[in-house]
């Protein structure tokens, strides 16, 4: 089990093909996780995508993409764990403790914020003079 998780669901009033186009467009991609490298490992075109990701946490992040009402329900989850020092690529064990508890909810805190200003971004972006 990833020790940093982040599950987030947020609709946007935008058809799902548009918002594919943009969760498609690498580009978004640094702005979205800019300390991580992210690698496509599935494509799923109008449903979404997921990556692999690297860096200071490594795991998997995806997005899933889902018709609502007159909109699109955005499913995210990052599946990431730290990695050890110098490493962008191996996992560190956190210790089992009070200070190993605060460094990860420091960490998916973080993560949890950076996403939604993305998602926050995308809604102002797709939803103007909605």
């Amino acid at each position: 089990m990833s020790s940093v998780t982040v599950v987030d669901e947020t609709v946007i009033v935008v058809t799902r093909e548009t918002l594919a186009a943009a969760v498609a467009e690498s580009t978004r991609w640094i702005a979205w996780w800019p300390d991580l490298e992210v690698r496509v490992v599935v494509d799923r075109g109008v449903d979404g995508m997921g990556w692999s990701v690297s860096g200071p946490l490594v795991g998997t992040a995806e997005v899933a993409l889902e018709e609502r009402g007159p909109g699109v329900l955005v499913h995210y989850r990052l599946a990431a764990d730290p990695t050890t020092p110098g490493s962008r690529t191996a996992p560190r064990r956190m210790p089992d403790s009070p200070r190993g508890r605060r460094e990860l909810d420091s960490l998916r805190r973080r993560q949890e914020m950076a996403w939604k200003r993305v998602i926050w971004a995308l809604k102002d972006e797709f939803e103007a003079g909605a």
